[in-house]
């Protein structure tokens, strides 16, 4: 099914909407979106575009991921006029990218496929590191250089699952509703990387709401004279200058995106 169309010179031009996902690894880009004279995500997929098909596209993604932060399954959309078959696509675009970017897959979608309205989970993942990283997995993770207790990490974690205002979470200039449901916090040691995961999962987020939801339970896991509750007053406080720490963007990753059928 085309997704558009529109007249060119007399004739009309089909417009195909497509859906791609996309594995990156952040630290060197100013995040996903578009940011004049900046190397972003968004920026190098569309201009690698060009360059091997002439044609210029305009990629949104579902999740604006901010800089230093990295995907294994970011989800974005795009049309064009281009008539050729998507693994093909796929093949020739893949050639010219840099090796931190990889297009996992890219196939044709209907036009009433919707990037955030058909949303049904998102899952993120946030690596945290308790003794020092080798080189080859630094880029991914937090090096935290206290000690955890892992039992009140988890306890601190499902403060947060269920339905709350997150607006002491997220960067406080917030327009929309900051009401948010998580419906699953774990965390497992994975010791192929020497790294514990947190993994977070539900519909929608707010702008660093993993990152400082996080640094926070991190702050109470390590600290013998901070409690639970802390996280608990500070959620329902609704301030977003409540002073628990952020962790930082290298540790977070967008790992999935499931769709409604």
């Amino acid at each position: 099914m085309k997704a558009a169309s529109h007249v060119q010179c007399g004739a009309v031009v089909y417009m195909q909407k497509y859906k791609m996902i996309i594995a990156y690894d952040g630290t060197d880009y100013f995040g996903w979106q578009q940011q004049k004279k900046l190397p972003t995500i968004a920026r190098t997929l569309e201009k690698k575009f060009l360059s091997v098909f002439g044609k210029k596209i305009s990629i949104m993604g579902v999740s604006r991921t901010d800089a230093g932060v990295h995907a294994l399954g970011q989800v974005a959309q795009f049309c064009t006029d281009l008539q050729i078959a998507p693994e093909k696509m796929q093949q020739a675009w893949s050639n010219v990218l840099p090796p931190e970017i990889v297009i996992k897959k890219i196939e044709s979608v209907k036009d009433n496929f919707h990037l955030h309205a058909n949303v049904q989970e998102k899952t993120y993942h946030y690596n945290f590191f308790l003794d020092r990283p080798l080189p080859n997995v630094q880029r991914f993770g937090w090096y935290y250089q206290y000690p955890v207790d892992i039992e009140k990490l988890k306890n601190a974690l499902q403060v947060f699952v269920g339905t709350h205002d997150f607006r002491s979470f997220c960067t406080g200039d917030e327009r929309e509703d900051t009401v948010r449901t998580i419906t699953d916090v774990s965390v497992q040691f994975i010791e192929t990387f020497g790294c514990y995961q947190i993994t977070v999962r539900g519909q929608k987020f707010l702008r660093y709401m993993v990152r400082r939801i996080v640094g926070a339970c991190l702050e109470v896991a390590s600290r013998d004279f901070l409690s639970v509750h802390c996280l608990q007053e500070a959620l329902a406080q609704k301030n977003p200058q409540q002073t628990l720490p952020k962790a930082p963007a290298k540790g977070l990753v967008l790992h999935k995106v499931v769709y409604k059928t």
